[in-house]
């Protein structure tokens, strides 16, 4: 049998590789192999922790921004309610406004009336007197005397 290089290559691998195996190395890989496969696996529970956080907070973020957008609509909606509560007062408060000026309008007009026709109806009683004093003087003038003397004998037999 010939030694050739093959023969010495294979020689030198077999004895690197019980050196390797003397001195613990695949021992030493394997535990550097399962360290970082430990490592890895921590992480990968790391990140699944974190990640189920992450949901958890993400669902109260939802809840609470839920409640919010119906708190704003329940403030949307109180102060529509209240806005229109406030114009239907406000349009009774006009309403009553506008019955009592109407009203006290309407009074005043009467008044007015009321003061309207008294006047007339003592400028009437002044005009009738005026006038029942020119015709009473126009009268007394024409038939005075024989007036006074019927009137002096009225009371002439009245007192006798």
């Amino acid at each position: 049998m010939e030694l050739d290089a093959t023969f010495w290559a294979f020689i030198g691998l077999v004895v690197f590789l019980a050196l390797i195996t003397y001195l613990g190395v695949p021992k030493k890989v394997t535990a550097l192999l399962d360290d970082k496969s430990k490592q890895i696996a921590d992480e990968l529970e790391e990140a699944k922790r974190l990640r189920e956080e992450a949901q958890a907070l993400l669902a109260e973020y939802e809840r609470k921004r839920k409640a919010a957008e119906d708190e704003a609509a329940e403030i949307v909606e109180a102060a529509k309610s209240e806005a229109d509560r406030m114009a239907e007062e406000a349009q009774n408060s006009l309403d009553e406004l506008i019955t009592r000026r109407t009203k006290a309008v309407e009074e005043k007009i009467a008044q007015a009336e009321a003061q309207a026709l008294a006047d007339v109806r003592a400028r009437s009683a002044d005009i009738a007197v005026e006038a029942a004093k020119i015709v009473l003087a126009d009268k007394m003038s024409e038939k005075g005397d024989a007036l006074i003397d019927d009137a002096i004998k009225d009371v002439s037999a009245n007192l006798n």
